[in-house]
């Protein structure tokens, strides 16, 4: 049991030593080439990296976009769904459902959106047909429009 303490011990003293090392090497580039030294560490310093800065996020989100433009519109099973949520963030609900439509199982995504619709705390044998009937109709919307 030693012997593993110490070999766990002497890793992180290595991945410290490596990271030390690493910073006072670029400490030592920045003080032989002052500004310049960004050419060292970054491939595009003179590119728009700037102005794009995040696009690639803002692009990768087109489903969660279309997602909470649909659960603001005038779809009656979108109207449904905020009746349904009352109170809780809209919000909160997109980004969950955006989640869930990467499971691949239709009957896993079914079970997980209607556990959504029921929220912490509730109880889903209540209404159990209805929020699968309310679950079933959202992910037919949703794969309309995705």
């Amino acid at each position: 049991m030693p012997n593993k303490r110490e070999t766990h011990c002497n890793n992180q003293v290595d991945t410290f030593a490596e990271a030390l090392a690493t910073a006072r090497q670029m400490q030592q580039n920045w003080l032989t080439y002052g500004v310049d030294f960004v050419n060292i560490y970054v491939e595009d310093v003179e590119g728009d990296w700037l102005e794009t800065w995040g696009d690639d996020e803002i692009l990768g989100n087109s489903r969660l976009d279309t997602i909470k433009e649909f659960l603001v519109s005038n779809d009656s099973v979108a109207v449904k769904v905020r009746e349904h949520l009352g109170e809780r963030s809209l919000f909160d609900f997109a980004v969950k459902l955006d989640e869930y439509w990467r499971i691949s199982q239709v009957d896993d995504r079914l079970s997980a959106v209607k556990n959504l619709l029921a929220g912490e705390g509730n109880s889903i044998d209540t209404d159990h047909i209805r929020l699968l009937d309310l679950a079933n109709s959202l992910l037919v919307k949703l794969a309309e429009i995705l």
